[in-house]
């Protein structure tokens, strides 16, 4: 089903558990990841041109949050992310779907140096979904994906 603007994130809506694979070090060349279990619950907002997701990461001691809003004009979402570790929301990522792929851009920094940052929507189906993240230092040449998050549907959720 193809995805062209408010409705978009629709398919998240609901609740979720979410696995984990995130690059223990990121942007050092590092190989080792670690894997952890999140709960997340989504839901609509603003008549649908956004929604708001929070997740629970349990054995990491935190929770974060996703605010997705869509511009009807420019027909694109910003993805604004925080979490209860800085409580600030960072800078966002912007962007839409294309044959049922979303990406998403924005800079950003990690510890202090400049960064391209990615997210990706795919394998969406009533069931599951994957996103992505990814880091670049030289302007979108290359990419460390650094964090993939694979959301499973809770029955019922």
């Amino acid at each position: 089903m193809a995805r062209t603007g408010i409705g978009d994130f629709d398919f998240l809506v609901g609740a979720w558990t979410v696995a984990n694979r995130r690059l223990v070090r990121r942007l050092v060349g590092s190989t080792d990841w670690e894997e952890f279990e999140g709960k997340a619950n989504c839901r609509k907002i603003l008549n649908g041109m956004g929604n708001i997701d929070e997740i629970a990461f349990p054995t990491k001691g935190y929770t974060g949050a996703t605010l997705r809003l869509f511009d009807p004009d420019l027909e694109q979402w910003s993805l604004y992310w925080t979490s209860t570790l800085t409580g600030q929301l960072e800078p966002p990522v912007r962007g839409r779907f294309s044959d049922d792929i979303g990406d998403f851009y924005g800079d950003d920094a990690h510890n202090d140096i400049p960064i391209l940052v990615h997210y990706r929507w795919s394998e969406i189906t009533p069931t599951g979904a994957r996103w992505e993240q990814a880091f670049s230092t030289d302007g979108g040449s290359t990419w460390e994906r650094n964090w993939i998050m694979d959301f499973s549907r809770i029955e019922g959720g």
